[in-house]
């Protein structure tokens, strides 16, 4: 097994061998291009994200600043999909998002770790990815960061400034670091759009 393998299968390896090392800069900078575009150019800004992402749905946005170690080449996005300012990705290994899912300002979503045992980092910097799965619908409030590893079911909301580090399922509001579900989605919610404030947007 190469070392490109077994990056792509989750294992440990060099992230500083040539080729890796040449195949990440191209892709950084076409990120680099994507900051540099005005943010009045839409058209400009959709047709490179597209180039730069494996999968960018219609009618998703990132706003201008945005990172990513590898520009975006393991990142999936569905449809409708928004990232407010500077939306940090550690694309390193697969990064996956459900349509009309809101990011806030300065998320991280990491995909990269590395090992515990010093010797191991010391030279080499050897380092895993593991897989990030972020549902349908879902909004990460502004400085969340998520873990390697995780999945975030459907409609969930991270509070502003947690840290998930382990999995989270549909339908709850979670906050905290380490992030922890504080209650179920409910009624209240329907009904109200902050604290006792009632919505008049419903028909």
């Amino acid at each position: 097994m190469n070392n490109i393998e077994r990056m792509q299968q989750g294992k440990v390896y060099n992230p500083d061998e040539p080729e890796l090392m040449q195949q990440q800069i191209a892709a950084q900078e076409k990120n680099d291009a994507y900051n540099a575009l005005k943010r009045s150019n839409f058209k400009g800004r959709t047709r490179l994200l597209k180039e730069m992402f494996a999968q960018m749905g219609d009618n998703s946005m990132i706003e201008i600043p945005f990172y990513a170690n590898w520009g975006g080449q393991h990142v999936h996005f569905g449809s409708g999909v928004y990232a407010n300012f500077n939306l940090t990705l550690v694309d390193d290994g697969e990064i996956f998002v459900g349509d009309s899912t809101m990011f806030g300002p300065n998320v991280t979503i990491a995909t990269a770790g590395h090992p515990i045992y010093s010797p191991l980092r010391a030279k080499t910097h050897y380092q895993f990815n593991k897989s990030v799965h972020i549902g349908k619908n879902v909004w990460l409030g502004a400085n969340v960061t998520v873990l390697p590893g995780v999945t975030i079911g459907d409609n969930t909301v991270v509070g502003a400034g947690s840290v998930v580090t382990k999995d989270l399922p549909s339908d709850v509001v979670a906050v905290g670091t380490p992030c922890k579900i504080l209650r179920p989605i409910n009624q209240h919610d329907h009904d109200y759009f902050y604290k006792n404030e009632k919505l008049d947007v419903w028909k």
